[in-house]
């Protein structure tokens, strides 16, 4: 938390001093008023100017941002890779960090079980340094995106599939935001149905054939 102590001809021009100096928006910030200006004798003698104390509640997106910058720069430099980092905050304290560079197949790994594993240790650290909770999105070169587009046409495949062989198909393990898109991009049809079995992390996703007179929604993940 910070704060600071600032001054104006009047309470509004304090405010507006304080904000500017902390680069802060009047939402981000509690203010107290100390002290209300006077103009004094004939607007001459014993002026006194108005003082505010801005209090910015919770954490600095610009402090964030800076300090996840450098642990992810960190991160990469002990993996022997170069890449630049972008850091954007967003609504519901949502941290999304965008990796550039010549070796970002290294940092994606295989199913992208690299880039899974380094989103955890920067979500682990940006929510332990700001003892906040915060949702940490970490991608390269788009691979989230694609990778759920590969995922929903997959998805429509096997749902075809499905309804013209009657028979169910189990997928490899799969991770659980992975296994979410399936269930959504299935959701619709009205001749198949998807559920998940075992345990983490050899959870397994299964689309089967809706037979008449059985459940007509899919199961939850």
């Amino acid at each position: 938390m910070r704060e600071l102590i600032a001054t104006g001809k009047d309470t509004e021009q304090a405010i507006e001093a304080g904000l500017a100096e902390l680069k802060v928006s009047r939402e981000d910030v509690k203010i107290e008023i100390l002290e209300t200006s006077s103009k004094g004798i004939f607007g001459l003698f014993g002026q006194k100017d108005a003082k505010v104390r801005i209090i910015v509640e919770g954490n600095d997106n610009g402090d964030v941002a800076a300090k996840t910058e450098e642990f992810v720069i960190t991160v990469l430099e002990k993996m022997g890779i170069s890449a630049s980092c972008e850091i954007a905050i967003k609504e519901n304290n949502r941290v999304e960090v965008s990796l550039d560079g010549e070796n970002m197949g290294m940092v994606i790994g295989r199913r992208g079980e690299t880039l899974d594993a380094l989103q955890h240790v920067v979500q682990l650290y940006v929510n332990k340094e700001f003892e906040s909770f915060y949702k940490v999105i970490v991608d390269t070169e788009d691979y989230r995106a694609k990778r759920e587009e590969a995922l929903t046409k997959l998805a429509h495949g096997l749902a075809k599939k499905v309804i013209r062989t009657r028979k169910e198909v189990v997928l490899e393990p799969m991770k659980p935001y992975e296994r979410r898109i399936i269930h959504t991009a299935l959701q619709n049809y009205n001749k198949v149905k998807t559920h998940s079995i075992g345990e983490e992390p050899n959870r397994k996703l299964v689309v089967s054939f809706k037979f008449p007179n059985k459940k007509t929604e899919n199961e939850e993940e």
